[in-house]
């Protein structure tokens, strides 16, 4: 398969008469795209989806909407209050104890391995650390240095190491789990605490080097991303692990 990785800004350009099928996109902006006569069976989309428009039917309201029947739990992951912050962080521990509870039936070697170049749960999780990270330790409480080593950012965040990422760290589970039971015990003390008048304060920008990028947010703004990116995350780890026990069945 030919590969494009990093190649030049296809901003603005135009892609008429090719096929694609079984193209793979994986973090690519496709903002305002404009496709018209395409065939898309059997496509299956993953991302940040707003404003799409499919034969004139905006799609966002009837994805949500089915995500909410499938999965009722994300009604309980739009906190706008100190108490319905903590259920929300209630939620996705719940989640994710689940889900390792789950992949520790499978052999060891299992969280550390890729499907379909995905991230490993090993990854994951420590994904997830840096999540909480960024949107906790470094956009609601402005730390100067927040970052643990051993978290993983997105893809197109190329400078962790800068931050202090180290980018060769390859930690045993156990390890991965002590640092996000920490970074999730951070957090549940701040909420624990918290007034309405604190998460609804518009924080001035971390300028110290990080992520996200600098921006004046609230903290109920950051729990929210928090939440949201936690369910995402383990609804793609067990994803993964179905394939994983059909592998070691």
């Amino acid at each position: 398969m030919t590969r494009f990785v990093q190649q030049s800004d296809y901003t603005g350009a135009e892609f008429i008469d090719l096929s694609m099928a079984s193209a793979t996109f994986r973090e690519v902006d496709l903002s305002e795209a404009r496709m018209r006569g395409v065939l898309l069976f059997n496509a299956d989309i993953d991302g940040a989806i707003d404003g799409l428009r499919i034969n004139g039917v905006e799609v966002k309201p009837l994805v949500e909407a089915e995500l909410d029947r499938l999965h009722p739990e994300r009604l309980r992951l739009r906190p706008t209050t100190p108490e319905t912050a903590r259920d929300a962080v209630d939620v996705i521990e719940e989640l994710w104890h689940a889900t390792v509870r789950r992949a520790s039936a499978l052999p060891e070697e299992a969280v550390y391995r890729s499907v379909n170049d995905e991230w490993s749960l090993a990854q994951t999780l420590r994904h997830t650390i840096f999540v909480v990270d960024a949107w906790y330790g470094h956009a609601a409480a402005l730390r100067p240095n927040p970052f643990h080593p051993i978290g993983v950012p997105a893809s197109f965040t190329t400078n962790g190491a800068e931050f202090g990422i180290d980018e060769s760290a390859a930690p045993t589970l156990g390890e991965i789990l002590a640092v996000r039971d920490e970074r999730i015990a951070d957090l549940r003390a701040y909420l624990a605490q918290v007034t309405q008048e604190e998460l609804d304060r518009v924080r001035r920008p971390n300028t110290a080097i990080g992520c996200p990028p600098p921006a004046e947010r609230t903290a109920l703004k950051c729990v929210q991303v928090i939440v949201n990116d936690q369910w995402a995350h383990v609804q793609f780890a067990n994803r993964d692990l179905a394939v994983l026990e059909q592998a070691y069945a």
